[in-house]
């Protein structure tokens, strides 16, 4: 085997050496043949056409494709080769953590808030829950930096933005410059719901503690 193939093989052995050391290597190895079948009929090749190009026989990437052989890096550097993918795209692990969003309401002066997103950073997305008017919740109006959209999905919101206020109910929205002092609060005897979207300076004004 040439110094460099020898030199790319263990590095492979070593990546996949991780791989097993995180438990996941029996699975990864196991979905291999169908990724390697489907590759092959994308490119419309038969198993000789495929040995010509890898230096491996036809019976052998027969059963590895069908899962009776388990493959060894030996065997998978020449097909990532002939396929032109990376060896990541024949050994794909599968998604690791939960996409599942597990949503806790935050309860913050009379508000209830439900994120409704998890990626770190940027815009997210929230459901929040106005008590009814007449109650505690604080009338005070807040400015910070940024913009807020939000959507009116149960109930009437009391929307005051500078000098200016507004009543929106269901199935209409708002966005707006937060700079401009702000107040959002049920209009009505019943609670109100919305969808909203604001930033990191929208979380910290609406998820801290006055």
């Amino acid at each position: 085997m040439p110094p460099s193939l020898i030199f790319a093989v263990r590095g492979l052995q070593e990546t996949l050496r991780i791989r097993k050391i995180a438990g996941v290597t029996d699975d990864v190895l196991a979905g291999v043949g169908p990724r390697l079948r489907a590759l092959r009929r994308s490119r419309d090749i038969s198993l000789a056409a495929l040995a010509a190009e890898t230096g491996l026989t036809a019976s052998t990437l027969s059963r590895l494709e069908t899962g009776k052989l388990r493959p060894t890096l030996e065997q998978l550097l020449p097909l990532a080769r002939a396929h032109g993918v990376p060896l990541d795209d024949l050994v794909a692990a599968p998604p690791t953590g939960d996409p599942r969003i597990h949503l806790k309401p935050v309860r913050r002066s009379g508000l209830t808030v439900v994120p409704l997103t998890r990626r770190p950073g940027g815009v997210q997305a929230y459901k929040v829950i106005y008590p009814p008017a007449g109650g505690t919740y604080p009338t005070e109006l807040r400015t910070h930096d940024g913009y807020e959209w939000f959507y009116v999905l149960n109930g009437r919101i009391r929307f005051v933005l500078g000098d200016q206020e507004y009543e929106l109910g269901p199935d209409e929205a708002a966005e707006f410059d937060t700079r401009i002092p702000h107040w959002l609060g049920s209009a009505g005897a019943q609670p109100a719901e919305l969808l909203t979207l604001f930033g990191a300076q929208g979380e910290r004004v609406h998820l801290t503690p006055r």
